[in-house]
C-alpha cells in the first residue's frame, strides 16, 4: 500500500483536510480527485479512497481533499461554481508535497463540471477524468425525460390496461407531458434546480474549448446526469464538436449508475483512469525527452 498522510491544506485564512497517497518514486505527473456534491474526500461508497489507492498503487501520487465548508473544512459551505481557489490550493500542495509537476484532475459529477471550469487557467493541468458530468438545464432534462420516461411508458403494458380501466390520471399526466415538450423547446416553467445558476453551462463550454489537452470521458448507462450529458453533446453543435475532438477519449459504462455503486463498476473506473493516465504520463516523458 502506498504511503497515506493527512494534513492541513491552507486556503487564504481558511483551512480544510487533505489525503495526500504518497509513491516511492514519483513521476512528474500526479493525480488530485475533486469531490462532487455534498460529499466530503471519501466519496459515495468510498470510491475517492479507492481510486487514489488504485492510482497510488500504480505510482501515481493522487491527493484527495475537502472544499472549504464541507468534511473537515473551515468556512461556509460552497458549490461547484465556486472552489477554484481550493482546486488550485490542492494542486500546489500535491505538486510541493510530491515533487510532480503536473497533474489530472479527476472528478465525478458537479467535481468534472468544476475541473472543466478551472482547467484551461493552470497549465500544470495535463488532462482531465471526468465522470458523468453535470450539465443540468431544463432544455436537457426535459429531452432526456421524454426520451427514456415516457417512451417506456408508451411500451408499458400496464399502463394500457389503466388506459382501458379508466384509471389512468389523464389530465394530471398530459400536464406533466405539456411542460416536458415546453422545455424540450426551452420555454418551460420547470424551474432549475438550487445548484443550476444560469452561467454555469457557458463557464462549463469555453473552459473545454479552451482546454487544449487531453480528456477522458467516463459515462455511466443507468444515469440521468451521464443522459443530460449525452443529450447537451448530441443537440449542441459546440458541445457536440468538443465532445468528439480527437484529444478526448470516452468510455461507457452500459449497466453503471451514477456513482458507480458496484465493486466491478469502481474497479472499471480505477482500471481506466490508471491506464490513461499512465499512458498520458508517458506521453508527456516522451514529448518532452531531447
Amino acid at each position: 500500500m502506498s504511503r497515506e498522510e493527512a494534513f492541513t491544506l491552507s486556503i487564504g485564512a481558511e483551512q480544510t483536510v487533505a489525503i495526500l497517497h504518497g509513491v516511492a518514486t514519483p513521476g512528474a505527473l500526479g493525480v488530485v480527485v475533486i469531490v462532487g456534491g455534498p460529499q466530503y474526500r471519501v466519496g459515495s461508497h468510498r470510491q475517492f479512497v479507492l481510486v487514489a489507492r488504485a492510482l497510488a498503487a500504480a505510482g501515481i501520487a493522487t491527493l484527495r481533499f475537502d472544499y472549504r465548508g464541507i468534511g473537515d473544512g473551515d468556512g461556509a459551505a460552497r458549490d461547484f461554481e465556486d472552489v477554484d481557489d481550493d482546486i488550485r490550493a490542492a494542486i500546489d500542495s500535491l505538486c510541493a508535497r510530491a515533487g510532480v509537476e503536473r497533474v489530472v484532475l479527476w472528478g465525478l459529477c458537479d467535481a468534472a463540471s468544476a475541473a472543466l471550469m478551472y482547467a484551461s487557467s493552470d497549465k500544470r493541468v495535463a488532462g482531465m477524468v471526468l465522470l458523468n458530468p453535470w450539465v443540468h438545464s431544463v432544455a436537457t432534462e426535459a429531452r432526456v425525460r421524454l426520451k427514456t420516461y415516457y417512451l417506456a411508458r408508451l411500451r408499458d403494458a400496464e399502463l394500457w390496461r389503466k388506459v382501458l380501466r379508466m384509471e389512468f390520471a389523464w389530465r394530471a399526466s398530459l400536464a406533466s407531458l405539456g411542460n416536458y415538450l415546453y422545455g424540450a423547446l426551452g420555454r418551460s416553467p420547470i424551474a432549475h434546480t438550487a445548484t443550476s445558476k444560469p452561467h454555469f453551462l457557458m463557464r462549463m463550454k469555453q473552459g473545454w474549448a479552451a482546454f487544449d489537452r487531453p480528456l477522458l470521458l467516463i459515462l455511466s448507462g443507468d444515469d440521468f446526469t451521464a443522459g443530460e450529458f449525452r443529450e447537451l453533446c448530441r443537440s449542441d453543435r459546440q458541445w457536440q464538436a468538443l465532445s468528439v475532438d480527437p484529444r478526448v477519449e470516452t468510455h461507457e459504462l452500459p449497466l453503471a449508475n451514477h456513482t458507480f455503486a458496484r465493486a466491478e463498476w469502481r474497479q472499471e473506473v480505477e482500471q481506466l483512469s490508471c491506464a490513461w493516465v499512465l499512458a498520458l504520463g508517458a506521453a508527456s516523458q516522451t514529448a518532452t525527452s531531447p
